[in-house]
């Protein structure tokens, strides 16, 4: 983990209030100013007590992974207290080629979490870490270092700790059924990803070298959607290797922000030894045009359509004739996409630099800032009805005219808003290109956004290429008032549904009374702009809402209230309940959802709420498994980028005979659902 992230974690830990973790403070030695070193530690429990390591080195530093490689020292601690066992744990290493000689380590800052067994009655944790660190030259470096252990730890400082887990590659998810061949002077790792896609050319191969032998650099290659490595083996001095046909070989795997631990015994291999092409198994075209056509289909999402009504009836207000402002409008609108999604892709790579949770609609799940979007509609929806007008004085109406027309800002900004609201939308096609952009070099990711926001903008394009396209339309007249309502009415029930997003932060009764609030507001405006029985009309149909709010509300918080019930016993998501299931011979349906997602929405009430699929997921062999991502959750963030996914919906499906599950469809089709489970069971007992 590097440094923004590790920073974090240890701040967080010191901040935690009058309740103090045992902290060593940073430790440096005079003959050593490249390196720091720090431990945290919670109090023990159970004979166990949980550290953090925090190791943060000056620029064009490195110190060692587990198996340093050709060259370098393994950390290593030399405890002088008593104690019975410590299980160090390694976030996944990179690779430093220096002068023909390779190794496996770590740059900047890493933190490395550290579980040590002890006796229950010891109270102080003392020892030695030597450190190797290593730029033109190397520096061997002791830290001695004392942790008092009746300190408790403070309320974060699990967080922190399940924070610097998740760097550690996990023992499945990136790869089913790997296997490692041995040939006599050679070992052979081929590999095929769990999801069934394709690997891209960012993957690694980090070994652990078998005692009485030495491994050279992994050769990697990409065909035919399987990762092919070739190592040569030898033995310590450079002559044959000794047979490791049966023995285990530990290595680990990496793509992009994902990896994964594995061991597998190592058999004869008879097969053809073949590097394949190298390189990018996707071809980059390709992922441009899923992000193309991603982009385009967000505009046909719920979360899109009143914005896009909203600018197609902002041309009914154009003289007729009037092309060239239609194309500037249109192409102002368009800008504000495409500049929406670069600032996107510069948040997504600020969060990558820092090594944070990254996703496709993750802003969704920060109070704050869906507030400003209920601000934002709200206002939208009252300029619709009517309530409010921008009245500008000469000398801005002059400015803006002379800038190139009235309303250029406004038209930008609604590029904006239409790209804020189709974040919490996962249209097909998007999950594949937004994947493949967060784990993909920084230059890529910008390709793909660009190319996401190309595909949102391509109607709005499309009517700045032909303005005729807009005489299809009706001739201004009367009508246009009723629209201008139809379209705040829309805009009205964005507003409330992103109202309904605050319940999971402040409770359904602070959202009711918020939504509550802003109608009788609505209502009152429209009494003083118009007349009582506007208002009355208005006090009715605003009634309605209310009340559907407040099922709305019921709903999300109670999951049993629905007008069609959904009867699963769904149970915390977890990998261990998934291993659990599976060794008993279950099948698990997965489903991680956000209060946010529209399209979890659509799922639930088209799919997962139907009786046949409800009857299914009641059945005695399967277990049903939910994962909530409406407010953020390191968990299920981990188990989301295990699987090489960004985004909700999340569905998936284990069983006896889909033993690496399958990842279901972005929008759920119920057929496809009903056929991969009955594929999934095993043979009856």
């Amino acid at each position: 983990m590097r440094f923004f992230i590790n920073a974090l974690i240890i701040l967080s830990a010191l901040l935690s209030g009058m309740i103090h973790a045992a902290d060593t403070g940073w430790l440096t030695d005079k003959h050593n100013d490249h390196a720091k070193v720090r431990f945290l530690s919670a109090s023990q429990k159970d004979g166990k007590v949980a550290l953090l390591l925090d190791v943060q080195l000056q620029d064009g530093w490195k110190t060692y992974w587990r198996s340093p490689g050709e060259g370098g020292i393994a950390p290593e601690i030399n405890w002088q207290s008593p104690i019975k066992n410590m299980e160090w744990q390694w976030p996944a290493p990179g690779r430093f080629d220096v002068a023909g000689i390779s190794t496996q380590g770590y740059m900047g800052d890493v933190v490395f979490p550290i579980i040590v067994d002890v006796d229950e009655k010891l109270n102080k944790l003392s020892g030695v870490l030597t450190l190797s660190t290593c730029s033109n030259v190397c520096i061997l470096t002791d830290y001695p270092f004392e942790l008092d252990l009746t300190e408790p730890a403070p309320s974060n400082f699990e967080w922190a700790f399940n924070q610097a887990m998740g760097s550690v590659p996990p023992s499945k998810g990136l790869v089913k059924d790997p296997t490692v061949g041995f040939t006599g002077d050679k070992l052979v790792i081929e590999l095929q990803k769990a999801s069934g896609e394709p690997w891209r050319h960012n993957a690694g191969i980090f070994t652990d070298t078998p005692e009485g032998t030495t491994l050279g650099v992994p050769k990697v290659s990409v065909a035919d959607g399987k990762l092919t490595a070739m190592i040569d083996v030898s033995d310590d001095w450079g002559d044959k290797a000794p047979d490791l046909t049966g023995k285990n070989i530990s290595f680990v795997v990496t793509e992009g922000e994902l990896s994964q631990q594995i061991d597998v015994p190592a058999t004869p291999f008879s097969g053809v030894i073949n590097q394949g092409n190298s390189g990018q198994a996707i071809p980059l075209w390709q992922i441009l045009a899923f992000a193309l056509l991603g982009g385009l289909i967000l505009n046909l999402m719920p979360c899109v359509l009143p914005v896009l009504a909203m600018k197609l009836g902002s041309v009914l207000m154009v003289p007729q004739g009037e092309q060239k402002t239609i194309r500037r409008q249109f192409l102002l609108s368009s800008s504000g996409i495409l500049v929406s999604f670069w600032l996107l892709a510069l948040l997504m790579t600020l969060l990558r630099v820092g090594q944070q949770a990254v996703g496709w609609g993750i802003q969704f799940q920060n109070p704050w800032f869906i507030g400003f979007m209920v601000l934002i509609t709200g206002i939208f929806t009252a300029n619709l009805f009517g309530l409010f007008e921008i009245h500008l004085g000469s000398k801005a109406n002059t400015r803006l005219a002379t800038a190139g027309g009235q309303g250029n800002r406004g038209h930008f900004w609604q590029g904006v808003f239409a790209t804020l609201l189709a974040t919490p939308c996962s249209a097909p096609f998007l999950g594949t290109a937004v994947a493949f952009a967060l784990a993909a070099p920084i230059e890529e990711l910008w390709l793909v956004f660009t190319a996401l926001g190309l595909g949102m903008s391509l109607p709005w394009l499309l009517i700045a290429a032909f303005p005729a396209i807009s005489r299809l339309l009706p001739k201004p007249g009367a009508w246009m008032n009723k629209l201008r309502i139809i379209l705040g009415m829309m805009m009205l029930l964005s507003c409330l549904w992103l109202i309904s997003l605050l319940i999971p932060h402040f409770g359904e009764i602070a959202a009711l009374i918020i939504a509550i609030v802003f109608l009788l507001l609505l209502v009152a405006f429209i009494w003083k702009k118009y007349s009582l029985r506007a208002a009355s009309v208005a006090f009715v149909l605003f009634a309605l809402l209310a009340a559907g709010f407040a099922w709305v509300a019921m709903e999300q918080t109670t999951g049993s209230r629905n007008i069609v019930q959904d009867n699963v016993n769904w149970q915390p998501l977890s990998e261990e309940a998934i291993t659990q299931a599976l060794s008993e011979n279950k099948r698990v349906f997965i489903d991680v959802t956000a209060d946010w997602c529209v399209t979890c929405k659509a799922n639930k009430y088209n799919v997962l709420l139907r009786d046949d699929v409800q009857q299914l997921l009641n059945e005695p062999d399967v277990v049903a498994l939910r994962g909530d991502w409406t407010k953020p959750s390191p968990e299920i963030t981990a188990f989301l980028q295990k699987r090489g996914q960004v985004a909700v919906p999340f569905n998936q499906i284990y069983g006896p005979k889909l033993a690496e599950g399958e990842i279901l469809s972005t929008i759920l089709d119920r057929d496809v659902l009903l056929s991969i489970m009955n594929e999934a069971k095993g043979a009856e007992k």
